[in-house]
């Protein structure tokens, strides 16, 4: 045998290599390969279905068209599974009609496992079930509810009470899990008032949950959710009943020492009460996905909207660290809502903030002196988007002077997308647009549908702005919108703007 097959990491890495279809043939040419190929090929099951297909074939029958067990297992086929399910790293079962055909049978042979004590899957750490929470997968859930399971991705539509039952032993069966997400589609109040007491009440015995992905629990299950010390991240769906019954007092002492909080919602309102009923809210980085819902009749942005997000901001400068703030995002799922520049006040008081972006559902009209005046307090801003797209004809949009003196303002930015006016150029040296001063950091800058004037002139500002800029991206939602004769002008400032770049890179080779 060659020296190097004695070196187990240089066999691993050739079974790496290996598609899995080939697997178990490198598994049987040598004693040495069949261990770290057997390993491989059943670290990650993408499906339940390889355990069935390891049995013997009389050991299932067919009786009207579902796969029945047929016969105990004996020692052997226990020891020839326990071979394979010991391998086993992470499971993901996603709903089919082939998973619906194996699953019965598969969790009747789990629950007639002979060993109380032991578990198939011993080193299971992951489990991803995007499946129906039916009675005949109650089994299999069992089985693979581990100690040593530290990821559990729950995506149901659906759940028997025995899978409810189930469910709600996660915290005694899995007490190191780590990473937690439970969703129910589709939403519906009857499915949150069933499931949620299956739920509230094992999280509380997490004490190792780093990542909580979940539906609003009502105030008991956010009582138990405040009691895990170790959470940093938390992402709540906010859409539910449970959500509106929520009182608007003081009741909660609060989060602390979150790194990322995450609030879905389909109305501004909701997110308020739920930031209300805290004393306070300590969290690195905050964003919300909203669904502002439209009225049939309109589709216009919501001037309603503006009111409750503003009310919004408001409580959040009440409950928030500002101090350690420094990320938030606001994203729109769909509808539209119109914002002035003085919505976001609030968030002056966060003198660490690195990150704003406030991408789609929000048009947002702002001027050059309103836009300096909202950035004045966020010298260490790294990351600014307001929008990439804005109805040109109804909002007012900074101008290639705002975006001169947003540079001044905060010298460290990485990435900024922004519409602007970048028709007026008087007064600008496309000599020196800086006045001597660059960012030399930016290099991803979105500018949307911004109104263009003359290719070679705007490219030229740019060029001075950002030394290290290669292209800008120019593209937005709605293409359909502009004009042939903007999009080539459009493609002319990306092609100076190359062509200055490799002037650059060949002065610097010489």
């Amino acid at each position: 045998m060659h020296a190097a097959l004695g070196n187990l990491e240089v066999i691993y890495t050739v079974c790496s290599h290996i598609q899995l279809g080939s697997l178990p043939a490198l598994a049987s040419t040598c004693r040495a390969f069949e261990r770290p190929a057997l390993n491989i090929l059943w670290m990650d099951l993408q499906s339940p279905e390889p355990l069935i297909k390891c049995l013997p074939d009389d050991l299932f029958s067919i009786d009207r068209e579902r796969l029945v067990l047929q016969k105990p297992p004996d020692g052997m086929i226990w020891d020839t599974l326990c071979k394979y399910t010991s391998r086993v790293h992470s499971i993901t079962a996603t709903q089919s009609r082939r998973l619906a055909v194996i699953i019965e049978p598969l969790s009747s042979l789990m629950l007639s496992y002979p060993s109380a004590s032991a578990s198939l899957f011993p080193n299971l750490r992951k489990l991803i079930w995007f499946a129906d929470g039916t009675h005949s997968a109650v089994g299999f859930l069992r089985m693979t509810l581990v100690p040593s399971l530290s990821v559990l991705d729950v995506r149901i539509s659906s759940a028997s009470s025995a899978f409810l039952s189930v469910l709600s032993s996660v915290g005694a069966l899995c007490p190191h899990l780590q990473d937690m997400a439970l969703r129910i589609q589709p939403v519906t109040d009857e499915s949150f008032r069933k499931i949620s007491p299956f739920v509230a009440q094992p999280i509380s015995q997490l004490h190792h949950l780093h990542s909580l992905l979940v539906w609003d629990l009502g105030n008991q299950g956010i009582k138990h959710i405040m009691r895990l010390r170790a959470l940093r991240s938390l992402s709540l769906d906010l859409r539910t009943f449970l959500a509106c019954e929520r009182k608007s007092c003081l009741e909660f002492p609060g989060f602390h020492d979150l790194n990322f909080l995450g609030l879905s919602t389909d109305s501004f309102k909701r997110a308020s009460n739920f930031l209300s009923s805290l004393r306070v809210m300590e969290s690195k980085e905050i964003k919300i996905d909203f669904n502002q819902v439209a009225h049939p009749s309109t589709s216009h942005p919501s001037t309603s909207g503006s009111t409750t997000l503003s009310q919004f901001f408001t409580i959040l400068q009440e409950r928030c660290d500002a101090d350690k703030l420094e990320d938030f995002t606001l994203l729109g799922i769909s509808g539209k809502v119109r914002a002035e520049p003085g919505v976001f006040v609030p968030l002056q008081a966060c003198p660490n903030l690195t990150r704003l972006s406030v991408e789609r559902g929000c048009d947002i009209s702002i001027s050059d002196e309103e836009l300096c005046q909202l950035v004045r307090g966020w010298p260490k801003l790294e990351v600014l988007k307001i929008s990439c797209y804005n109805p040109i004809n109804n909002t007012t949009m900074p101008t290639l002077h705002g975006l001169i003196e947003l540079l001044r303002l905060c010298p460290i930015l990485t990435s900024l997308v922004l519409v602007i006016d970048a028709t007026n150029l008087d007064g600008i040296d496309l000599k020196s647009p800086g006045g001597g001063s660059c960012n030399k950091y930016l290099k991803h800058l979105v500018l949307g549908n911004s109104p263009l004037g003359t290719p070679l002139k705007v490219a030229l500002i740019l060029s001075g702005l950002f030394p290290n800029l290669d292209q800008v991206n120019l593209d937005c939602p709605d293409t359909v919108q502009i004009k042939r004769s903007a999009m080539e002008r459009r493609a002319s400032v990306n092609s100076f703007l190359s062509g200055f770049s490799i002037i650059r890179e060949r002065s610097t080779k010489s």
